[in-house]
């Protein structure tokens, strides 16, 4: 198998992980949003603490590192939060959908964060993007658009935090001093919400949310080894793969079906992205 191939399976592979950690979290049922991605982020944390245990540098951060960490781990963090908020009260392929706004949103921080030029096509392709993002939200003045709002937000808090993980990068940072960072400061963030706000917990609860933080990890190690196999412009649209999982999931075990506008909004999006992985091809 090529690089490239391996690329791909992984981050498809990523891709079933992510959705069936937004299954999980769904079927963890009425728990508070913050003690849900409080075990996401705790398990994370764990496999993320033994991986860079591993290696020959051990705890090292690189000088300088630290404030962009930490506005990296606030934003992943509110990235979280507001998409397990939108999970809660929407359709997971929707919630999904509106996470995945998170490319185009790194777009426009990538202006100002990395002084990164945006030509009159990124532009037309974030517009393309976030006009798929109304069909999916479906705005109005009730507060059934509360959710899709939020959601929207979470894609805002991801797009932000990638941009700071592309920034690190170029820093010299490495992955797993990343990844290790944002769960444990995650992990810290959520848990005095969760001890004032715990809702008690029967087996099954305990083990979904466990599953969902297991199912959580082995996507961010997916995404890390597809990233290490093959660059960001050759694999990056079947990231978008998710969706159809978290819809099939959707579908399958919740009678979840998207409707016309939802579907309006996922072809837009999807198609801005795989315009925008054609171009950056050539």
């Amino acid at each position: 198998m090529s690089n490239k191939n391996k690329g791909i399976f992984h981050i498809l592979l990523a891709a079933f992980f992510f959705s069936l950690m937004s299954f999980m979290v769904k079927m963890s049922g009425d728990l508070p949003v913050m003690q849900k991605a409080f075990f996401r982020n705790a398990i994370a944390s764990l496999m993320a603490i033994m991986i860079l245990a591993g290696t020959e540098e051990k705890f090292k951060i690189k000088k300088g590192s630290v404030p962009m960490l930490l506005i990296r781990s606030v934003c992943g963090t509110i990235g979280i939060v507001c998409n397990f908020y939108a999970i809660d009260h929407m359709h997971i392929a929707d919630a999904n959908m509106l996470n995945k706004l998170s490319p185009f949103f790194a777009i426009i921080a990538s202006i100002f964060i990395l002084k990164e030029k945006a030509y009159k096509k990124d532009w037309l392709i974030v517009l393309v993007a976030f006009c798929g993002a109304l069909f999916v939200m479906k705005p109005s003045f009730s507060m059934k658009a509360v959710p899709a709002v939020v959601g929207a937000a979470g894609g805002l808090g991801a797009g932000m935090a990638y941009t700071f993980v592309r920034r690190l990068g170029k820093h010299g940072e490495r992955g797993p001093v990343i990844i290790m960072f944002f769960s444990v400061m995650s992990t810290l963030f959520c848990l005095p919400f969760m001890i004032l706000d715990y809702h008690p917990m029967n087996w099954q609860q305990i083990l979904i949310l466990l599953g969902a933080g297991c199912a959580a990890a082995g996507g961010q190690l997916n995404v890390t080894a597809a990233y290490r196999y093959a660059p960001a412009k050759e694999i990056s649209v079947f990231d978008y793969s998710q969706v159809v999982f978290a819809a099939l999931l959707g579908m399958i075990f919740l009678g979840e079906v998207p409707d016309g506008l939802s579907v309006i909004g996922y072809i837009l999006i999807i198609g801005a992205a795989v315009y925008r992985w054609a171009d950056g091809r050539k």
